[in-house]
């Protein structure tokens, strides 16, 4: 794609983005965050009719998996958990985004995101020596001010910290979570011994996590401040296969539920080199979004096999 024809699209998706925006707020839907004080970048606040929307979601989830099922109890852990958590998961370690910088305006972008955007090219997996070289060679300018100052493509971990204690210098430093599932985890000895629940059977939260990656600007999509619904379904090895074929089912009946049209979801089947450092298989529920934003996906599945539970057993 031309410098030209990139700016072109980038025009095009930034005047529909502004639409989009302007009634979400026009309506009540969504607010810009701290917008008396000039706004912040990536954050948003959900307006009268946004929040009675979304509280509807919910409720609904929470219904039709929790309390309509047998087989399914829930959760409500904090954000903050102890460090070693983080350790444990593997997440201080691989949850990582590989970013560039712009040495001139000092924007930074999502190395993967630009090459796949500009160059049309699908690079998961591939490590940042290797998506430094695709930089190089297409000699992709920086989307913002178009200058071909990019550095090379570097490991940033996504999740934010902060400090527990009156001072810092002396304060144990914890994570905000990134997802909600390691409480699920670190909990199932209690919930087995409280719940008296056996194999088969599902843990379920809703609640906030925090990533701190460098989004693409499409409103409330992938924000840095977001709510999950997730559950944790156990089974016994023998019949993980099974059901996760039965929750790709139990999930298309929720898009159902929803009157989401079935001709704007497609699966997605990751990659090997997609997956992530706990799971042995994983697929992707994806939207036809409007406009340029394309297909992007609403949610996944993954078969996480004994991973958290072994690492925090140690």
């Amino acid at each position: 794609m031309t410098d030209g024809a990139a700016s072109t699209v980038d025009l095009v998706r930034a005047a529909s983005m502004e639409k989009i925006v302007a009634l979400c707020k026009r309506r009540g839907f969504v607010y810009p965050g701290s917008e008396i004080y000039g706004g912040l970048a990536n954050t948003w606040d959900y307006g009268p009719l946004g929040a009675e929307l979304k509280r509807n979601i919910k409720d609904l989830w929470w219904s039709t998996f929790v309390q309509r099922r047998r087989d399914i109890v829930g959760l409500d852990a904090g954000i903050l958990m102890h460090p070693k958590v983080w350790e444990a998961s593997g997440h201080v370690v691989n949850f990582n985004d590989p970013l560039v910088d712009c040495k001139t305006c000092k924007s930074r972008f999502r190395a993967d995101h630009l090459i796949e955007e500009r160059l049309g090219q699908q690079v998961d997996g591939k490590s940042p020596d290797e998506l430094s070289a695709i930089l190089a060679e297409a000699k992709l300018p920086c989307p913002r001010c178009g200058n071909r100052t990019l550095t090379d493509a570097r490991q940033f971990n996504m999740m934010f910290t902060t400090t527990i204690g009156p001072v810092s210098e002396t304060g144990v430093q914890v994570y905000l979570r990134p997802e909600t599932a390691q409480a699920m985890f670190v909990q199932y000895k209690n919930v087995l011994a409280t719940t008296r629940v056996k194999l088969p059977f599902g843990i379920a939260q809703i609640g906030k996590a925090f990533r701190n990656e460098i989004t693409p600007g499409n409103f409330i999509f992938r924000d840095i401040e977001f709510e999950q619904m997730e559950i944790e379904y156990f089974v016994k090895p023998v019949e993980a296969a099974e059901a996760f074929e039965r929750w790709i089912a139990d999930m298309r009946g929720w898009l159902d539920l929803l009157c989401v049209r079935a001709e704007h979801v497609r699966v997605r089947e990751h990659s090997p080199e997609e997956l992530s450092h706990y799971s042995s298989r994983t697929i992707d529920f994806e939207y036809l979004f409007p406009g340029p934003m394309g297909w992007r996906e609403l949610f996944g599945l993954a078969n996480r096999s004994d991973f958290d539970l072994s690492q925090h057993q140690q």
